[in-house]
């Protein structure tokens, strides 16, 4: 697979649909041709501490954020006719059917591809198989694990060499 989209979310509380952050790389011909971040103004617009803990994120740092609407206007066209990929898709396909519910939108049925999943066949050698381990072995460093973009780009890297 060459032409594909990278994408990862991070969550402010429990709830699938409260997505605070998207990070998402554009892979055309097997490069790296664009990426994309932004923070999101959940809903509902709260914290839990383990979520903030994991991610870094607080109320502060969404309260003056677009709204998931307006973020995926801009994200709709970006990836427009790509497949997505993701490091355990169950999660993140699930926080994205969520966020649209949660927003009246209808959902469009993106296709999902896991790197997750293919990396456990792939490297069934691996002591682990998180997105950190997984991308070192496919030769990528991932510095800030559970920011967006991060993990999207980390995501990238790992679709690149196994898909």
């Amino acid at each position: 697979m060459k032409d594909f989209v990278a994408i990862d979310f991070e969550a402010a509380n429990h709830e699938c649909g409260s997505i605070c952050s998207v990070g998402i790389v554009i892979v055309r011909d097997g490069v790296i041709a664009d990426s994309f971040y932004s923070l999101i103004q959940p809903r509902p617009n709260y914290y839990n501490y383990w979520h903030s803990k994991i991610s870094g994120l607080r109320q502060q740092d969404t309260d003056c954020a677009p709204s998931f609407e307006e973020v995926w206007t801009k994200v709709s066209r970006l990836i427009e006719g790509l497949p997505l990929v993701a490091h355990d898709k169950h999660i993140d396909e699930l926080r994205l059917r969520a966020v649209f519910r949660a927003h009246g939108m209808e959902y469009p049925g993106y296709k999902f591809y896991d790197t997750l999943e293919t990396s456990r066949q792939s490297f069934p050698d691996l002591p682990n198989h998180k997105l950190s381990t997984v991308a070192a072995r496919c030769g990528y460093t991932l510095t800030e694990e559970h920011n967006a973009l991060c993990d999207a780009m980390a995501c990238a890297w790992i679709a690149r060499e196994i898909l």
